[in-house]
């Protein structure tokens, strides 16, 4: 086995994202919070999706898995049934997770499955050039809204904690400290997490720059209970300002996988036969 550290996990591909994209903090928090956890990296499969987010899959040295846009998340859960003892991670961007995804992330909060999402969330489709997604604010003007955007942003958030999702949690891309403490946190979770982290777009997303996020996020309280469901949906009704931390965990209920008796000693991998003879099956269709 090989313990991760930051030379296993440099790409010889350098990062290609515009200069002060908000990726290059999330890339190194997640690299950092593999690192401190000090798991193997035999242990780890990432799934990215499409967008700025999945070309990420070039830039950090892992077993995983390039997705197809919206899918990366069905990717992931058959990854974890497969080898329950898996870290699992899952990397995505609004668009990708929160709209083409959606049934996908919604199955998995309801499952519960012990899948870590890792969303970048910087309100656009960027990678084809700014078109707005399902969390751009109303009145955005873009490619795809020239006269500004009708819908409303997507409460995923409060979808996901109403639907069973066990760990529900939002970093920002400009606290790098709190965000590889969250990312940790997530990994550590049995069952499914989420970890929406808001970052700047300074190419296609000009309105929400750092200097808006230093006005309008905010660390939750030190009392805040992230147990109690009610208060982090109520948190969450405000979609001006953004608390940053975990807004929900629920410990008592079981992943998907510890729900299945089959994986209870062995993963599914272990029990596939290691010989297969296919040639009765394929002999009727010959």
């Amino acid at each position: 086995m090989t313990e991760i550290n930051l030379a296993n996990l440099m790409s010889p591909v350098a990062p290609t994202w515009c200069p002060g994209c908000g990726n290059f903090s999330i890339l190194t928090a997640l690299k950092q919070a593999l690192i401190e956890l000090k798991l193997n990296m035999e242990d780890v499969v990432i799934v990215f999706g499409i967008g700025c987010s999945g070309n990420t899959a070039d830039f950090i040295k892992c077993y995983g898995l390039h997705g197809l846009h919206g899918r990366g998340m069905a990717n992931a859960i058959g990854i974890k049934l497969a080898n329950h003892r898996q870290k699992v991670i899952m990397i995505g961007g609004d668009g990708d997770v929160y709209g083409e995804g959606l049934n996908h992330l919604v199955a998995a909060c309801r499952g519960n499955h012990d899948v870590t999402a890792v969303v970048f969330n910087n309100h656009r489709y960027s990678l084809t050039t700014g078109q707005s997604s399902p969390t751009s604010n109303k009145g955005t003007i873009s490619k795809s809204t020239p006269q500004g955007l009708i819908e409303d942003p997507i409460g995923v958030l409060s979808i996901a904690v109403s639907n069973g999702a066990g760990f529900v949690a939002r970093a920002y891309a400009g606290k790098l400290k709190q965000m590889v403490e969250m990312i940790k946190a997530g990994i550590l979770y049995e069952g499914f997490s989420l970890i929406d982290v808001q970052q700047p777009c300074p190419t296609f997303n000009k309105e929400q720059d750092y200097a808006w996020y230093q006005q309008n996020v905010f660390d939750l309280p030190v009392d805040y209970d992230p147990s109690n469901q009610g208060q982090a949906l109520m948190t969450l009704l405000d979609k001006d300002k953004l608390g940053l931390g975990i807004l929900y965990q629920n410990n008592a209920r079981k992943a998907y996988h510890d729900e299945i008796p089959q994986l209870s000693e062995k993963t599914l991998i272990e029990q596939f036969p290691k010989e297969i003879n296919l040639s009765k099956a394929i002999s009727e269709f010959i």
